[in-house]
């Protein structure tokens, strides 16, 4: 039977994979969360008619019928309840920030006035809190300043932004900074989001010992596949992980596989998943009632990858457990599958070009790491970076992900551009 495509294998599992519940989160820890309740303006943005400028607000009729020099009859600060202008002679000291004061339509920087030189003020040192200014305070505008005026300057206004009830945020965004302080912005003190699935990452392999082990025997290596998958999970923001090692035994593994089943809503596997006389992993998983979705994929590394799926749709990855291999195929499904079960809307692929042609021999789809240039006229390099095999996960040191190519033979010259996939 045909080995299925990358491509194919992720259409299996996005199909497969259920929709995680919501929850209701503090907006202090929603950073990376995907939104599931849409957030809408709770009032005009802004709410008020928002002085731009640091200067002197005014009305423009009397600057357009020939009005030049206007008494300070206060100071404005952001903050504060809004003044009232007096009348067509006078003018009022306004901060950036502030509501613009009744009877004003306009405001004129700091910088186009000239302040009248008996006056106790200063543009670096505004008057006091709402205060009133000897009548003597008084600003002047040349005839250039004056003519460029126009009404609005200086302003935004009242609900230019958005309007009270407008979406501003819609259901399946991955929140950001940005999000954030719109969230703020509206009250939105909790968020309504996807519900963080337990995961459980677990190492197999009688050959794996505790990375604290001083001294390995020579037969024996550290873990580290699980050390990696739990880094990248954690990047992804999905932080609600648990490391686990299992023996290759077959009774061990039946045993706490039945209960990671029962207990987590996500298992990552790595090692024994091949076909080698230890590689246990698909008979067992069988034998708990988990339906096997695929086992291989026409790609290199990680063809060996198997993916399926409890009765309660719990999503099972059994991943290959050479590390390059476990690296490839996390970023290449898991992280895709996670955003989906969050109900992630904004999936946002990126691609590159080969900066070298590239030839490929086997009738597999090649995962190769590469190192990502970024060049002046915009355009993203990929520079292959193979490594020495699929075991060799120093070399993925300085690359930056690997590019997805079509399935071989191929050979492709340089600047075929194609998917790329970026560590986490």
């Amino acid at each position: 039977m045909p080995l299925i495509t990358p491509a194919e294998a992720e259409r299996l599992i996005l199909a497969s994979v259920p929709t995680l519940p919501v929850e209701d989160c503090p907006l202090a820890s929603a950073h990376g969360r995907i939104l599931r309740a849409p957030i809408r303006a709770d009032r005009d943005f802004p709410p008020f008619d928002r002085v731009t400028m640091d200067g002197f607000a005014l009305r423009h009729s009397a600057v357009a019928a020939g009005r030049r020099a206007f008494r300070i009859q206060g100071f404005q600060p952001a903050g504060t309840i809004p003044l009232a202008l007096e009348s067509d002679e006078t003018c009022i000291e306004i901060a950036t920030g502030a509501v613009l004061p009744n009877g004003c339509d306009c405001v004129v920087p700091y910088e186009d006035t000239d302040r009248s030189a008996n006056s106790s003020a200063s543009a670096s040192q505004p008057s006091t809190l709402n205060s009133q200014l000897p009548t003597s305070a008084s600003v002047t505008l040349s005839d250039s300043i004056a003519t460029a005026l126009t009404p609005g300057q200086s302003i935004h206004h009242r609900g230019s932004d958005a309007s009270t009830a407008t979406e501003l945020i819609p259901s399946g965004t991955r929140l950001t900074s940005r999000e954030i302080a719109v969230a703020a912005s509206c009250g939105s003190a909790t968020l309504r989001v996807s519900l963080l699935p337990r995961i459980a990452v677990i190492a197999t392999g009688d050959e794996l010992v505790e990375v604290e082990n001083p001294s390995p025997a020579p037969h024996q290596i550290r873990r580290s596949n699980d050390h990696a998958l739990r880094a990248a999970l954690l990047s992804s923001g999905y932080g609600r992980v648990e490391r686990f090692h299992l023996r290759d035994l077959k009774y061990e593994l039946e045993t706490q596989l039945k209960r990671f089943l029962s207990e987590f809503d996500v298992l990552l596997l790595t090692g024994g998943v091949s076909k080698g006389k230890y590689d246990f992993l698909p008979t067992v998983l069988a034998e708990l009632g988990v339906e096997k979705k695929f086992h291989g994929v026409a790609q290199r590394p990680g063809k060996p990858f198997w993916f399926g799926l409890t009765s309660r749709r719990v999503p099972v990855f059994a991943l290959p457990g050479n590390p390059v291999s476990t690296l490839t195929c996390f970023h290449r499904y898991v992280i895709p599958a996670l955003s989906s079960m969050s109900a992630d809307a904004c999936p946002r692929p990126e691609y590159a070009a080969l900066a070298a042609p590239f030839t490929f021999k086997p009738a597999l789809a090649p995962l190769v790491p590469v190192r990502l240039e970024s060049t002046p006229d915009a355009r993203l390099l990929a520079h292959i970076s193979p490594t020495n095999t699929s075991g060799d996960f120093a070399g993925l040191l300085g690359t930056d992900g690997f590019l997805e190519l079509p399935c071989g033979p191929l050979s492709l010259p340089a600047g075929h551009t194609a998917r790329v996939h970026r560590w986490s």
